[in-house]
């Protein structure tokens, strides 16, 4: 049997880079952290076929560190399909992975894999199943392409209270729209934290012997402005927030500037990030 632990790996950096709405969009990413696999002493030899996977509005920087992570740890002769709902989002991860024969990309919905069953040893999805309109619906996809034994490893954010920038920003925003607070960070990537409901839709997929780690860590940005805009206006909330005033997107980002500025200094900002870290077996 292989046997893998995940971590968040050392520290999230929010730094300049396209945006998550446009591969042009010359906005800021959010932040999302990176999972570092690390095998268990011997077995990780054995697996051979890893699908890398999410379903949401893009992670190119999770399909890219994914090969880097994994890579080390497995044999030449291991292979990896790396799928995202968003055609250019794939096509951009292909343009920065350098070219290895061993990487497969396709377009794919997590709720209906293009796969055979029984296909991989292992299937990755990182910070991407609190997206799914279903999950136990794409929990069951994940278990169907795995082989026997195989394991479904994934992550996904803590409450919001337990990662400080995103909860600053939800915080500030309310006091803009105090009648209408635009929730979308509570309500969606930090929606889906409580890991007895994970357990049991996993379970109720067909899993088995489903440990979950909790995993606290510090995220870093250069200056309050680079949580503020890639909250703001890179991610859906941007579009809750153009829902309520289209004039105040600007004028609500530089407030959350101000709020972060306020609560972590004016240089370089630091807060913990918290996440929960999930392997199932097949």
């Amino acid at each position: 049997m292989v046997v893998l632990r995940a971590a968040i790996r050392g520290e999230s950096h929010v730094g300049n880079g396209q945006g998550i709405r446009g591969l042009d969009s010359g906005k800021l990413r959010p932040l999302y952290g990176a999972v570092d696999f690390r095998a268990l002493r011997r077995g990780h030899r054995k697996t051979r076929s890893i699908l890398v996977t999410t379903r949401r509005f893009g992670n190119r920087r999770w399909q890219r560190g994914c090969h880097r992570a994994l890579a080390p740890k497995l044999s030449q002769d291991a292979n990896y399909t790396v799928t995202d709902l968003n055609q250019p989002m794939v096509d951009y991860a292909a343009s920065r992975q350098p070219p290895d024969t061993r990487i497969k990309w396709h377009k794919a919905d997590a709720l209906a894999l293009p796969f055979e069953n029984a296909t991989f040893d292992l299937v990755c999805c990182q910070f991407g199943a609190m997206f799914f309109p279903d999950r136990t619906s794409g929990y069951r996809e994940a278990r169907r392409v795995l082989k026997p034994g195989g394991h479904f490893l994934f992550s996904v954010w803590d409450r919001i209270e337990e990662n400080v920038f995103a909860d600053d920003v939800t915080n500030a925003l309310a006091r803009i729209f105090p009648n209408d607070p635009p929730r979308f960070l509570a309500r969606t990537p930090h929606g889906y934290h409580d890991t007895t409901l994970i357990r049991r839709e996993l379970e109720d997929a067909g899993f088995s012997r489903v440990a979950i780690e909790t995993k606290a860590e510090r995220s870093r940005a250069p200056s309050p402005r680079v949580p503020a805009v890639a909250y703001c206006q890179g991610t859906p909330l941007r579009s809750e927030i153009e829902a309520r005033d289209a004039g105040k997107l600007e004028s609500a980002t530089d407030y959350v500037t101000s709020a972060i500025a306020d609560k972590h200094g004016r240089g370089e900002v630091v807060a913990k990030i918290q996440a929960h870290v999930i392997v199932a077996a097949a």
